[in-house]
């Protein structure tokens, strides 16, 4: 029986044209790849794909959307599959386009301090060959293991070292990419200042798959620290908070390279349900703070950082500080930042929210939804907590016993004040499908007609990632 000819009578056209110039190693039909995971972490709806591409190189892409193209076949990329927004979903119909085949580290320039790398290479693969090399790649996220480069780029992926190094687009010189037709642009350059016209490569940064599909990256790489100094400090006010703040970054000769703020409600539930934390101050604060410094002198940068702690502890501005004396005690400290990881399994139903503002607003925007979300909802767990520094706020709101449709009225709480504060409805996660209906908070209808005009000249077909960031 020749069931390669039953599979090409059955599947679609464009399925059979990639399959034919492509072959089954690449071009994967549903009952090969039964049992995938083809959602993000977003928990939105996902459809399965009508067929999986698996390319192993920039070639193998510009074919496959050539293909897609002349048959007007919508392609949804997928990298590491741990985006919050629905940008990986497909809605049904699309063909999945993987890069997880993409990955690896093609070139690794010491002089220029850049790295060439494949667009579905994982972020710790690339942490790990910088310092293997003897450099930082310092953008860092909690899905490290998991997420893939192409993915930090489609999203301009944030992280907790923003405040010295800057989001994803500040660690790119350059990108190669594949339009829809199935075009390769992008020269893979290695400079830094390269002023020749429209920048396309930062066009295609937080493009979330709508304008391209990102093939490979020259990634700028950064000195390695040879000094960490780490703290945990309790504070009395939000004033207090951006005192500390305004003070390390003139006052610190290193920098700040992490200024992680937690709300109590946020430190009081994870260090009173997850007893392998060690909890870091024995008191109750109105804030806390994870304030972290990397600098290149050890000996200069341990005595300037406890200095500073002590100044700040005299003039009151800090209540309490537990200083890491070692990595270890670093890494406990980290712990608690992290801890939403734990999330899925301690607030199941829970709503989240990636929003920002002016730095001096996150206090009163905090403030304000807090105190509406639990006039509304008494019984709720309130978790809020940020990178300070950029100005970033997580959200997190749950109530055990909630029916799914309050998930919409709690929206309506936090992004209506981000609205009216006139912040952003997504800080650092992208807009997918689950912030699609308040984009317009954030961007005004001229700025979504450019941005749609934008995509129309990429992708006139509308072929890639379709129904997301704006209908």
């Amino acid at each position: 029986m020749n069931t390669g000819t039953q599979e090409i009578e059955v599947m679609p056209a464009v399925v059979a044209a990639l399959r034919e110039a492509l072959g089954p190693r690449v071009v994967q039909l549903p009952h090969e790849f039964a049992g995938r995971h083809n959602a993000d972490a977003s928990r939105m709806p996902c459809a399965e794909p009508i067929a999986l591409v698996r390319p192993g190189n920039t070639e193998e892409v510009s074919v496959a959307l050539r293909i897609c193209h002349a048959h007007r076949q919508p392609v949804v990329t997928q990298g590491g599959l741990t985006g919050l927004a629905g940008g990986a979903c497909l809605l049904g119909g699309e063909i999945a386009l993987s890069l997880e085949r993409m990955r690896g580290i093609e070139q690794v320039d010491p002089v220029s301090a850049t790295m060439i790398v494949l667009a579905g290479t994982p972020l710790q693969m690339v942490q790990e060959a910088a310092d293997a090399a003897g450099f930082l790649f310092p953008l860092d996220l909690g899905a490290r293991g998991s997420c893939s480069i192409g993915g930090n780029l489609a999203t301009n992926a944030g992280g907790n070292r923003v405040i010295k190094y800057g989001m994803m687009r500040e660690q790119v010189l350059d990108v190669e990419a594949v339009l829809a037709d199935g075009s390769v642009v992008g020269g893979l350059h290695g400079m830094i200042k390269n002023n020749t016209g429209y920048d396309l490569r930062n066009l295609l940064i937080g493009s979330e798959g709508t304008l391209a599909v990102i093939t490979r990256v020259v990634l700028r790489l950064r000195p390695k620290p040879s000094a960490v100094s780490t703290a945990f400090c309790g504070l009395p006010s939000y004033e207090a908070v951006t005192t500390l703040l305004s003070r390390a970054q003139a006052m610190l000769p290193a920098g700040v390279s992490a200024f992680e703020v937690m709300w109590p409600g946020y430190y009081d539930f994870y260090t009173g349900r997850l007893p392998e934390l060690r909890v870091p101050l024995a008191g109750k604060h109105a804030f806390y703070v994870l304030l972290e410094s990397l600098g290149a002198d050890p000996e200069r940068q341990a005595e300037s950082f406890e200095g500073f702690l002590g100044a700040m502890l005299e003039e009151g501005v800090v209540e309490d500080a537990a200083l890491a004396s070692s990595e270890s005690d670093a890494l406990a400290f980290w712990a608690v930042r992290d801890a939403p990881g734990e999330n899925a399994r301690l607030l199941p139903g829970r709503v989240s929210f990636d929003v920002s503002f002016a730095i001096a607003e996150v206090g009163e925007a905090a403030r304000r939804c807090e105190a509406v979300l639990r006039a509304r909802w008494p019984r709720a767990n309130v978790l809020v907590y940020g990178h300070l520094g950029d100005g970033n706020v997580h959200i997190v709101v749950q109530e055990p016993d909630w029916p799914p449709t309050t998930a919409r009225e709690v929206q309506d709480v936090v992004y209506g004040v981000t609205g009216e504060m006139q912040g952003s409805v997504s800080a650092e996660h992208g807009i997918g499908t689950k912030r699609m209906h308040v984009l317009g908070l954030t961007r005004t209808p001229v700025e979504i007609a450019a941005m749609k005009a934008i995509r129309s000249a990429l992708d006139p077909l509308g072929i890639l990632n379709p129904g997301k960031l704006f209908s």
